[in-house]
């Protein structure tokens, strides 16, 4: 995954949420603690964080604070998630191969901050979907490549979409069982 891909995955995202700007953002999101503002603002802190951890390097930078108002007016919380994930883009396209940066998950390289850029606007686009009972689901071959860069052990004969939100602990897949603890393969794949 590059730079563009998380390009698409943000504008995926970002399009969906500005078609419910008009609903309730201060709803609950059903299984979670946040409502879909805070879960909108939950992505745009993300595409920061990991602009600032690949640009700082392994050893992160942990000396400032950079939080996304969930009280913002929807629109602004959408064209937040389109700034930053642009500014996430642009240290993506800059760095070079062997580059990587801090993540709790293991060390990233560009591919892996593509991928976690993605994977947080499209699956928590779903999330606020699911609040405001309006349907989302992103272009299957954006979301085949997320899953195989951060889910590599995850069945590669079902759906895209709804093995990533298996992976993601959403739902149950077949005979799967919904995955109460789960984490993603933030390093870079052998």
């Amino acid at each position: 995954m590059d730079a563009a891909d998380l390009a698409r995955a943000v504008g995926v995202g970002a399009d969906f949420l500005e078609g419910v700007v008009d609903r309730d953002w201060a709803v609950g999101v059903p299984g979670m603690d946040w409502t879909v503002a805070q879960t909108v603002a939950h992505v745009g802190n993300c595409l920061m964080w990991y602009a600032i951890d690949m640009a700082a390097g392994v050893g992160g930078l942990h000396t400032a604070d950079v939080e996304v108002r969930p009280a913002t007016p929807p629109a602004e919380l959408v064209a937040t998630l389109r700034t930053f994930g642009a500014v996430l883009g642009s240290v993506l396209a800059t760095a070079p191969p062997d580059a990587r940066g801090w993540h709790p998950w293991g060390e990233a390289d560009v591919a892996g901050f593509a991928a976690m850029g993605s994977i947080e606007s499209i699956v928590h686009a779903h999330d606020a979907s699911r609040a405001l009972g309006v349907p989302f689901e992103p272009p299957a071959d954006l979301v085949a490549k997320v899953l195989r860069r951060l889910f590599p052990e995850a069945p590669v004969d079902t759906d895209p979409w709804q093995t990533l939100l298996w992976a993601t602990g959403r739902q149950p897949l077949g005979d799967l069982a919904r995955r109460g603890e789960w984490t993603w393969h933030s390093a870079p794949l052998p």
